[in-house]
């Protein structure tokens, strides 16, 4: 069960009288979920009050708000705000309860938890405040309405978040029962939406040519309808399928800074009788605002699909780079990738940002690309190297940073540039190409020399077979402080052995099965070390073997 549906099921059981029997059950959930202890307290305060014990109904209360207010979660902040409306409205503290209201309003919409705030509220049955305020002759101040309005959307990029954010301020601004926002689409001539309060938010797409939202976006007409059912352009088929009653409307075009038509307003149900021409000069107010602020997202938008292609482009650019050297150099294919992949694991053991992650992802993928300028016969040279061929196979790494600084892109992909062609530097200052030592060293290049040396000596060559694991890990540690640095061995060994041998698996295609994952995930690198030189568990060498090696030792 979902926090959500805990939450309505409890409530409803504390308002009908029912808070006794599920005490214990919040009382088990408090000690078991400490994330939701403010939650808990408001339940159990919410009952408390229901039940007139009000010495312990504060209490419980003071303790909710103080975890609420230390609190991130928006459901934890919405359910507080709509506990204390509850308890205003019943007490009769109007002024608080629209303080109350109000505030998990516009939490529920800023968090995008609309769906949450209007099942609770009808749980609870409590009025929309201005209903509420209306029907006891107090007048809604417009600019205050506007200005709401105004704040609410002014930042907002999200286009489907901006249209509900729209809808949801501009129902509460007309005092109306609900509001949908409609865009249009000229190439398709469809209006479209994904908001209509108080009924699923899915999309919804209708013909403009038909209907009274299609008639305003062709026309440019205000239309303000007292009876809907006495309207022959009222269309009652959407009522039938849904259940719901309408009774009047207001349906007025949305116009962008040229004052051309991108969508429409469609308000209905107006709680106090009908829609007035004060109404139409809100809406009018309301919509040049919120024309705009959806014409900026929609360019937002546009922008964005923009730079998620090029980001496209330049990821498969990137690819075929990296396979260029595959198909030259039969001997490594694979090993960028799997550099890649060492590199991320070493990323996430030190909490890197998601950015940084992907910038050190397309370095790794990269860093050998200067091996284009290495002659065939030294880089697909079996046997050893001599000096010469050595020295000059070393090349690749400035090669690689003259190829990718001639790629003019931005500030990030300069970083990549730096992070490539730095992973054959050593923390002592004895690497190539340009002999940096330490932290003169981009942060990158210090995980992709760990990452690169780990493939190397685990991969099998044409000349020679993996060398065994505990050789290996001895030549990662003594590189600490040396060739590599401390805290980047220091966390490569502390990787758990599943992901690591999800690594090999690249290249052997094989699959890690649940038994031998639960037995690989309880160790790191160092725990098998130590377990081989101490001969402590043939059983974790054995399983993972299976995996190094590449071949099921169990029955072979």
């Amino acid at each position: 069960m979902t926090l959500e549906n805990y939450i309505y099921e409890t409530v409803s059981e504390i308002i009908n009288g029912g808070y006794e029997e599920v005490k214990p059950r919040i009382e088990k959930h408090k000690e078991i979920y400490n994330d939701d202890t403010a939650i808990c307290f408001d339940l159990l305060a919410l009952g408390c009050f229901q039940n007139k014990d009000y010495e312990s109904f504060y209490q419980l209360m003071n303790d909710a708000v103080f975890l609420v207010d230390n609190s991130k979660d928006s459901i934890t902040k919405i359910f507080n705000e709509m506990i204390l409306g509850y308890v205003n409205f019943k007490e009769k503290n109007l002024e608080l309860y629209a303080i109350n209201y109000n505030k998990a309003r516009k939490l529920s919409i800023k968090n995008q938890k609309t769906d949450f705030f209007e099942k609770l509220n009808s749980i609870l049955k409590c009025p929309p405040i201005s209903h509420y305020s209306n029907s006891h002759n107090q007048t809604k101040d417009p600019l205050i309405s506007l200005v709401n309005i105004g704040q609410a959307v002014a930042a907002e990029k999200n286009i489907d978040l901006l249209i509900k954010t729209i809808a949801e301020e501009t129902k509460a601004a007309l005092n109306a029962d609900r509001c949908t926002v409609f865009l249009y689409d000229k190439e398709t001539d469809e209006l479209y939406s994904k908001v209509a309060t108080g009924l699923n938010s899915k999309e919804l797409r209708i013909p403009a040519k038909r209907g009274l939202a299609g008639h305003v976006v062709h026309t440019g007409e205000t239309i303000n309808i007292k009876d809907a059912y006495k309207d022959k352009r009222f269309n009652p088929d959407v009522d039938k399928k849904t259940g719901y009653r309408t009774k009047t409307i207001l349906c007025m075009p949305i116009k962008n800074f040229n004052q051309e038509i991108i969508g429409v307003f469609q308000v209905l149900n107006k709680f106090d009788e009908y829609f007035t021409p004060d109404d139409e000069d809100l809406l009018v107010a309301i919509a040049s605002s919120a024309g705009i602020s959806l014409e900026n997202a929609q360019l937002f938008e546009r922008q964005r699909k923009l730079l998620e292609e090029q980001r496209i482009v330049l990821d498969s650019f990137i690819e075929t780079l990296a396979t260029s050297i595959d198909a030259r150099d039969k001997i490594t294919s694979g090993h960028s990738t799997r550099v890649k992949a060492y590199s991320v694991l070493i990323a996430h053991e030190f909490g890197m940002e998601q950015n940084d992650i992907l910038i050190l992802e397309k370095a790794a993928a990269l860093h050998d690309i200067g091996k284009i300028g290495i002659r065939d016969a030294v880089l697909q040279k079996e046997g050893k190297l001599t000096p010469e061929e050595y020295k000059h196979i070393q090349q690749h790494v400035e090669i690689t940073h003259h190829i990718l600084e001639k790629i003019h892109m931005s500030k990030d992909f300069q970083q990549i540039t730096e992070i490539a062609c730095s992973h054959h530097e050593k923390f002592d200052g004895t690497g190539y190409y340009r002999h940096l030592k330490g932290e003169e060293i981009p942060f990158g290049g210090r995980i992709l020399a760990v990452s690169d040396v780990f493939d190397a000596i685990t991969s099998k060559r044409h000349y020679r077979d993996k060398m065994p694991i505990a050789k290996v890990i001895d030549i990662i540690k003594d590189g600490a402080g040396s060739h590599f640095d401390p805290l980047v061995v220091e966390k490569f060994l502390s990787i758990h052995l599943d992901k690591i041998v999800e690594v090999f698996c690249l290249e052997s295609h094989m699959k890690v099965n649940k038994r031998d994952k639960s037995t690989l995930e309880k160790y790191n690198l160092l725990d098998l070390y130590y377990s081989i030189i101490n001969n402590c568990s043939n059983k974790l060498l054995q399983v993972f073997n299976k995996y190094y090696v590449g071949v099921d030792v169990e029955h072979e």
